[in-house]
């Protein structure tokens, strides 16, 4: 089966599909950074980087893809709008990219597309020749009447993740209904995926490809070396984030939400990674750490790219050979990307 994969960043989700008989023969790619990458990690594939919104390059996909019988999808959701919420813009061309999605099934006729997007893409309007359309009717109502559309809200803990990310995917085929994979019994614990490696803190280099210590500022260290697995630093009584009043020189707790400087837990999924990994004071970023002697907590620091890595579900060691790629470039592109064993 040969398949076209859309906004396909570096190509980590169809990381496992040639294991299940699927050979991906074109991908499309809008950053030419990502795109570059791909070309590294997948080079037989032709990858046509560009806006698929640009006439050419829509036409080279077209060309390149021309036979497949899979396109999979994974549409940025900006240009969506939830109903009475907000005003679209008539014109965002962001609105034209799940068009696009629609355009090639059309042009191409494959038997089988899968579309993947947050949850509540079903619920989102787009802009349609000046009026809101709810994006799934769109789909439904410009599709040959030859497809069925199956969408349903997974998971990616339940397919073997050790990652809670739910996403809406909707499985399109002609071939009858598409139905949806069977849960896996068992998930995987944060400990059964990275506990064996080994614990590091802020600034700490090891020998192992990936898994550096990010370096963080003094106080983020201290307010989570005080800050228990499974907690936020916002839930500590002395140790919690603050800062200094310019005229008093007193401590003043800041505000923030609970998941902020928050360590994850060990024994059950990760949260949904996301692209602010980085940073201590965005949400569920900060390793479990583990209770030392002295009554702090090891780990005071960010996962490293090694673990968000595998808590994607990829092989711990795919990267292994592109360490001159960036740190921040390489916590994007994992934060933004559909897991692969949730593609199968």
């Amino acid at each position: 089966m040969k398949a076209l994969t859309l906004f396909s960043n570096i190509g980590i989700d169809e990381w496992y599909l040639n294991t299940v008989g699927i050979e991906v023969i074109a991908a499309n790619e809008l950053l030419e950074d990502r795109a570059e990458f791909y070309r590294k990690l997948h080079p037989k594939v032709n990858m046509i980087s560009g806006s698929i919104l640009d006439t050419d390059v829509y036409n080279k996909i077209l060309k390149a893809a021309k036979g497949v019988d899979l396109i999979i999808a994974t549409p940025p959701c900006q240009g969506m709008s939830i109903v009475g919420v907000r005003r679209m813009e008539k014109n965002d061309p962001r609105n034209s990219l799940i068009k696009k999605v629609v355009s090639l099934i059309n042009d191409l006729g494959p038997k089988h597309v899968l579309i993947e997007n947050v949850r509540g893409m079903a619920k989102t309007f787009i802009n349609h020749n000046g009026v809101p359309v709810n994006i799934m009717d769109f789909i439904r109502n410009n599709i040959p009447e030859k497809y069925t559309i199956n969408s349903e809200v997974l998971n990616a803990s339940d397919y073997g993740t050790p990652q809670h990310r739910r996403r809406l995917i909707t499985l399109i085929s002609s071939k009858g209904v598409w139905p949806m994979p069977t849960k896996q019994k068992e998930t995987i614990t944060v400990r059964n995926a990275i506990g064996h490696l080994p614990s590091i803190e802020s600034g700490q280099e090891t020998e192992i490809p990936w898994h550096s210590g990010r370096k963080h500022s003094e106080a983020h260290i201290k307010w989570m070396k005080h800050t228990p697995t499974g907690k936020s630093a916002f839930e500590n009584q002395i140790w919690c984030p603050c800062t200094i009043d310019k005229e008093s020189g007193i401590p003043r707790k800041i505000k923030g939400f609970s998941t902020t400087y928050k360590r994850i837990r060990w024994d059950e999924p990760s949260p949904t990674i996301g692209m602010t990994n980085g940073s201590i004071n965005s949400q569920n970023n900060v390793h479990p750490g583990n209770l030392m002697e002295d009554g702090t907590y090891s780990d005071a620091r960010v996962l490293s790219v090694r673990e968000l890595t595998i808590l994607c579900g990829l092989p711990a060691d795919c990267f292994d050979n592109y360490t001159d790629q960036s740190e921040n470039f390489m916590r994007h592109v994992i934060g933004e990307c559909f897991p692969p064993k949730m593609c199968l």
